[in-house]
């Protein structure tokens, strides 16, 4: 029997291919030191900074870690899962991939964990693609000025702090003021547009907050139907701190997906992100860094607080028309203590955002709810993120409350006051009676044009106080059923130009059955 000399060559090629495809090689190291979330690990010569880590535990069950010191023999890692598990000695291997998160339209109406591993108790979530956690934000060239208006519902924030779709709007002040509240408020109210050209996605990152907060939030947003369109994010407060760490940048990365989108000619391509709150990222971090025992200079804390928290909120951003126009909204908040804003974490948040809301804890106390400071909140986009009609009626209405402020401290005094001085005191207590808002009811931007133009035109001078939030009420009953046709007309113009007239007797006409 002759033997083919090419056959046996050829046999032999396939199964060198074979073996070299099936070869794996793969830099391994080994444990020296594990405890608190972090674990320092010898061997790793050739890792890169924030790449994963997977440690093969004697359980068998592996635990991922995120490198974050590069130090002369060993590297220190950050744990994403139980410490306890890990011993030393144990075999850690580098993976070679940069933390990344699952992202997509799979995760809308979920609630996950900062690696994007569902806590509703709902099937696993399969994700079409990831993104990376921790990215340069988009260039100047990449973006445009903010001029789309993202609409709270809120009356005071939409008529004198507005908020455009790019922007990063921070909201501050004490615990328990209703910071959360707001921000609810504000993705409930996206509710109207999900459908439409102009859909905001929105994810809400929960930082160190308590379960059953966020058990609390996620039963509200769907309560109110706003969880079809919403990403919940959480790290708790028992989740260790490195996840603690990384959640608002994976809240971030979820929704650079959905923002992305606009180049390639898809919907949603608008996105608001939440994050709840960046004082506990910051503890968190603090926690990290002290036990990676980073050294106390410009790269630890608090020195790199202002990166850790510049280098998220850079990526809020309105892209050009060319990068299909789509925008990321922050949202950060700050819980200051006892009303401290020039603390150093606050002052810092304040330098990197374009304005901030101030809930004042008085203001809460005395019943003006949401409890916003309008004379402290202010918004760097202002008029460009409103429309016209809003723009029309909220100058007044600031100058308004300025003066009835001024006048109010007056009159404490026990001064008697003149008559114009007296109008316009009355004319301030309407005002301030009228943003008043129930929690969890946003108002429509053409309803809240209407109540501020009857307000500040005058139309309320003779109701009653207690009586204002039942005659807004009444007119905007009035202006949905016999005055329809004047509001269809203010919805389309967006502006009360040329409609000065009808607005002024379709408002006397509700006010003569007003009682």
């Amino acid at each position: 029997m002759k033997i083919k000399t090419d056959e046996i060559a050829s046999v032999i090629k396939q199964e060198i291919q074979n073996f070299a495809s099936q070869l794996e090689i793969s830099e391994v190291g080994q444990v020296v030191e594990v405890g608190d979330g972090i674990a320092r690990v010898y061997g790793l010569g050739k890792v890169m900074s924030g790449e994963l880590l997977e440690f093969q535990t004697q359980s068998g069950k592996a635990v991922t870690g995120l490198t974050m010191n590069l130090e002369q023999d060993t590297v220190g890692a950050a744990l994403f899962g139980d410490t306890d598990l890990i011993r030393e000695g144990d075999t850690v291997k580098a993976t070679g991939r940069i933390l990344e998160v699952p992202v997509g339209m799979e995760m809308l109406g979920r609630v996950v964990d900062p690696l994007g591993v569902a806590l509703d108790g709902g099937p696993a979530i399969r994700a079409s693609s990831s993104r990376k956690v921790d990215i340069v934000a988009p260039g100047i060239a990449a973006r445009q000025p903010v001029k789309e208006p993202l609409q709270f519902g809120i009356k005071a924030v939409d008529s004198m702090i507005p908020v455009g779709r790019g922007q990063r709007e921070l909201v501050i002040g004490d615990r328990k003021t209703g910071k959360t509240a707001v921000c609810l408020d504000c993705i409930i109210n996206q509710k109207k547009y999900w459908g439409t050209p102009d859909a905001v996605v929105c994810i809400y990152v929960a930082v160190g907050q308590k379960d059953s907060t966020v058990a609390g939030v996620v039963e509200t947003l769907r309560k109110n139907g706003a969880m079809e369109y919403t990403i919940v994010v959480s790290a708790g407060s028992s989740a260790p701190a490195p996840l603690q760490y990384i959640a608002p940048y994976s809240g971030c990365a979820m929704g650079e997906f959905f923002m992305w989108q606009g180049k390639e000619g898809k919907a949603p391509k608008h996105v608001l992100v939440v994050y709840d709150d960046l004082s506990k990222q910051a503890v968190a971090y603090r926690e990290l860094s002290l036990l990676l025992r980073r050294p106390p200079g410009r790269e630890a804390y608090p020195g790199d607080v202002f990166y850790l928290h510049s280098r998220l909120l850079e990526r809020a951003t309105k892209l050009s028309n060319e990068n299909g126009g789509g925008s990321l909204t922050a949202l950060p908040i700050i819980e200051t203590q006892e009303g401290d804003v020039s603390a150093y974490i606050p002052t810092n948040v304040i330098s990197i955002t374009d304005g901030q809301i101030y809930l004042q804890p008085e203001l809460f106390a005395a019943g003006v709810r949401p409890a916003i400071n309008v004379g402290i909140s202010v918004s760097r986009v202002g008029g460009n993120a409103q429309i016209k009609a809003m723009k029309e009626v909220a100058g007044s209405l600031r100058l308004d409350l300025a003066a009835y402020r001024e006048l109010e401290a007056f009159a404490q005094l026990g001064t008697e006051l003149d008559a114009a001085s007296q109008k316009q005191l009355d004319r301030g207590a309407r005002m301030v009676e009228l943003l008043k808002q129930g929690q969890f009811g946003p108002f429509d931007v053409i309803d809240q044009c209407i109540s501020i133009y009857a307000a500040s035109k005058g139309f309320m001078d003779d109701v009653p106080v207690a009586k204002v939030s039942a005659f807004e009420k009444g007119l905007l009953e009035h202006f949905q059923g016999p005055a329809k046709a004047v509001r269809d007309q203010l919805a389309e113009k967006k502006s009360f130009k040329g409609l000065d007239d009808q607005f002024g007797a379709a408002i006397k006409a509700f006010k003569a059955t007003f009682r």
